[in-house]
């Protein structure tokens, strides 16, 4: 076992990875925070450490399961919102730093640096790259009330087309004289823009939702 000053170094470098993690999370409103990844970090190198004190001949005993209780962590933050699967960034966070702290753990120093720091960079510079590519790739759920007319369903997905708009058809549903559709629409934010600009002009529109 490595000495009491090693062990207490090893622990700041881990609340100071945690940490810095922690604060970017903590900043963006996440559902895993500033304490939750640091206690996941400090965590992670302790188990670690442990298992290589309580079986020195096989550790990977201890820590292996290290793995599959972080697996039940980052399944609680992941959820869907409408259209869109929400949390896998904030699961991820939480997987590589349990990884990052078990590096800390087996004294990985110069790896677990770079490792780190190219987490915290990807989460916050990736972000603005990710916005754009969101920005050109974006689904939505359109809800059309409509009078009862009967060419309304192909004017409306001809006119997708038109505004360079792909779409799925998911429901159709009459009552009285009102009809509705609902589609899942895919394309640019501009052209979401456009398409809906258009569709507010439309008279025969009674209803529309955008989800």
């Amino acid at each position: 076992m490595p000495s009491i000053q090693v062990l207490l170094l090893r622990l700041l470098m881990v609340i100071i990875i945690g940490g810095m993690i922690g604060v970017e999370r903590e900043l963006k409103s996440k559902s895993a925070g500033f304490r939750t990844i640091m206690m996941i970090c400090i965590g992670s190198f302790l188990f670690t450490t442990f298992s290589i004190y309580i079986s020195p001949q096989t550790p990977d005993r201890i820590a292996s399961n290290i793995v599959t209780g972080i697996g039940f962590l980052g399944a609680g933050v992941i959820f869907k919102n409408n259209n869109r699967v929400v949390g896998l960034t904030t699961a991820a966070t939480i997987w590589i730093t349990a990884a990052l702290g078990m590096g800390v753990a087996t004294g990985q120093y110069l790896f677990v640096s770079i490792a780190s720091l190219t987490a915290i960079l990807s989460l916050h510079f990736l972000e603005r790259m990710e916005g754009w590519i969101d920005k050109k790739n974006q689904y939505r759920t359109y809800r059309i009330t409509t009078k009862n007319e009967g060419n309304i369903l192909m004017n409306s997905e001809t006119s997708f087309r038109s505004y360079n708009l792909s779409s799925k058809r998911e429901l159709v549903s009459r009552e009285g004289n009102e009809v509705m559709f609902s589609w899942i629409v895919k394309g640019s934010e501009k052209d979401h823009y456009n398409f809906i600009n258009n569709l507010l002009k439309d008279d025969n529109v009674i209803k529309f939702e955008m989800i």
